[in-house]
């Protein structure tokens, strides 16, 4: 890379390629790839070895994330979900025991209802899903660009962190900054792949 090389117009471009790819996806092919990555990632260990789960709520780009909650929760597990902090680029996890416990929050994403839900602490033993416009064979991903995630992950370094994500919006190497956490699985439509590196469980 070239001393003028902008990794924030880099990241920009591949985020609006990335959006392009889900938002031309039809409403079958968005519904046969979010159930196949639903069930790869509850046939999965990491899933099956936890009891709690903490996972973002769904929009209508992102994989689907609405079916695994519910079926979490059937599971027996404890489910949280992010709350963003007003003012910061900070996120707490909530306890949540169905959708009705959610609200329209920051970004018009649904968030848990502080008043009703019980703050998650100790997570480390959790099984973290995590969005991202894109990920790479190493782990790496590209969020939305608020950092939120990237401020979480590296405060709870050793939980499982399970990146999901649709197959066309894989890349082989994103360029990556000394402070990003690569996810310990990848799963897609496609497979699940465990990363060799990524520190955690």
């Amino acid at each position: 890379m070239g001393s003028d090389f902008d990794i924030r117009e880099y990241k920009k471009e591949l985020r609006l390629r990335f959006k392009a790819v889900r938002t031309g996806m039809t409403a079958e092919e968005k519904q046969l790839s979010d159930e196949k990555i639903f069930q790869r990632i509850i046939a999965s260990s990491a899933y099956n070895s936890t009891d709690m789960i903490l996972t973002y709520v769904s929009t209508a780009i992102e994989v689907d994330t609405i079916k695994l909650i519910n079926q979490a929760l059937a599971d027996g597990k404890r489910v949280a979900v992010p709350r963003c902090i007003s003012g910061t680029r900070l996120m707490d996890f909530y306890f949540i025991t169905s959708m009705d416990d959610l609200e329209t929050g920051t970004f018009s994403v649904l968030e848990p209802v502080e008043e009703k839900c019980e703050k998650a602490y100790d997570v480390d033993s959790a099984l973290c899903i995590i969005p991202g416009l894109s990920f790479d064979m190493n782990g790496f991903r590209l969020g939305y660009g608020g950092g939120y995630y990237d401020r979480f992950l590296s405060a709870h370094p050793y939980m499982h962190r399970m990146g999901i994500c649709y197959c066309s919006c894989t890349v082989q190497k994103l360029i990556s900054g000394r402070f990003d956490t690569p996810v310990n699985t990848l799963v897609t439509e496609k497979y699940l792949k465990k990363m060799k590196n990524a520190v955690g469980r």
